[in-house]
């Protein structure tokens, strides 16, 4: 259900029986509703972008990048875009990427707070390598940027990638990167974000509290998948944590090869509530962006419509359950 404009590809959700497609003319997003609804149905949602790039370990070559990403998103109409974990930098070598880590206030994150000012853009930078507790870690922290350039939230990714990839490379995420420790979201004008990181992907638990506890709408969860696990459970995990959630799901991913030791798996996706796939780059490891719409009013009929809040056990329950 969707059409490609160079390397942006424009997706409007299906709220069923009501059904609405957008179709690119004179290189411009014309929403036509073939409902009676319609106009309500545009009054309640909003656009946005998930970006796809292969960052490298050259900072200004990747702000480059972001910044050109940027300006087609806005064009094609979205005021929130998405970059993946290691948006700025992807070290080559070891160690790489604790020597460039800083904080917030540093020269890195001002650069991209201008980014978002300048483009009236709100921007959600995953995975940015802040400065950690001491010289030899860093913290792998998701950064929200608002239009004005203000950070308005932070989270720091929980779940460390300490993996021995099958046929793949040995991680240690944990060797360098001190671990987050609250889980994060906020009210913003895409509805209620919830922040996650990469590997947290396959913690249902941390979703679950997004949604249930912490009034989620809209996950994020940008990312850099190895080539060998995002084949095998990239968006299978992505569609279900939006199905089980009742939330959209925005993944944007790095893709292809960053260095001769490093390849990420791409296919950025974005998901509605219902477990469909309404954003993707129609190459799995091309730069580029995915662009949507987060309708309101389907998250509203997708939870009317199966009440899973209300069925759910709470962990009282389960307590008891297992004596």
């Amino acid at each position: 259900m969707g059409f490609c404009l160079q390397n942006v590809t424009y997706y409007k959700p299906t709220l069923s029986p009501t059904h609405f497609k957008i179709s690119i003319a004179h290189q411009s997003a014309t929403v036509r509703a073939i409902s009676a609804d319609a106009s309500t149905m545009a009054v309640n949602s909003v656009r946005v972008a998930a970006a796809q790039m292969t960052s490298i370990n050259d900072l200004a070559t990747n702000y480059a990048t972001c910044s050109r990403l940027v300006k087609e998103a806005a064009l094609a109409g979205a005021k929130l875009v998405c970059f993946p974990e290691n948006f700025s930098f992807v070290g080559a070598k070891d160690g790489e990427s604790l020597k460039i880590a800083e904080p917030l206030d540093g020269p890195i994150m001002k650069g991209y707070c201008a980014l978002a000012r300048e483009s009236n853009m709100w921007l959600s930078l995953g995975g940015f390598q802040e400065r950690g507790s001491d010289d030899a870690h860093l913290c792998n922290t998701h950064v929200l940027i608002d239009d004005a350039g203000n950070i308005r939230s932070t989270y720091r990714k929980m779940h460390m990638f300490d993996v021995n990839v099958p046929g793949g490379a040995v991680y240690k995420e944990s060797s360098f990167t001190d671990a987050g420790k609250e889980i994060v979201a906020m009210d913003s004008p895409f509805g209620r974000l919830g922040l996650t990181v990469c590997y947290d992907l396959r913690f249902p638990e941390l979703y679950q509290q997004l949604r249930f506890h912490h009034g989620a709408e809209v996950l994020l969860v940008p990312a850099a998948f190895t080539k060998v696990t995002g084949e095998a459970h990239w968006e299978i995990l992505l569609r279900a944590r939006a199905i089980e959630t009742q939330c959209y799901v925005i993944a944007a991913a790095q893709a292809g090869k960053h260095s001769e030791k490093r390849e990420s798996y791409g296919d950025t996706l974005i998901i509605d509530p219902w477990g469909t796939v309404i954003g993707r780059l129609p190459d799995r490891v091309s730069t580029g962006i995915a662009v949507a719409d987060i309708d309101f009013s389907l998250i509203e009929s997708v939870r009317t419509k199966m009440p899973i809040s209300q069925h759910r056990k709470p962990i009282e329950f389960w307590k008891q359950a297992s004596v």
